[in-house]
């Protein structure tokens, strides 16, 4: 992996993180946007795949959007563990 696709997994992990804490109403700085989008990301490709869901959209756009999805389910669980 070269620095460019570094710094774009950065960016789409921190867009996908920023929209669930949106969506959930979460508070968070930059850093756990970030966490929140990558390990999100692996979620929501794991659910996406499960139910066979595809987007019609541009790659990037899927990618963000699965992200997205993955980390609300990850902020989800998160608040039913921990409160």
């Amino acid at each position: 992996m070269d620095i460019t696709n570094l710094i774009v997994t950065l960016l789409c992990g921190a867009v996908a993180g920023w929209l669930a804490s949106l969506v959930m109403g979460s508070k968070g700085g930059l850093l756990r946007n970030i966490l929140m989008g990558i390990v999100g990301s692996f979620v929501g490709s794991f659910v996406f795949s499960f139910i066979h869901v595809t987007l019609p959209f541009s790659s990037l756009i899927n990618s963000v959007l699965i992200a997205a999805v993955g980390a609300c389910i990850v902020i989800f669980i998160g608040r039913l563990i921990f409160k």
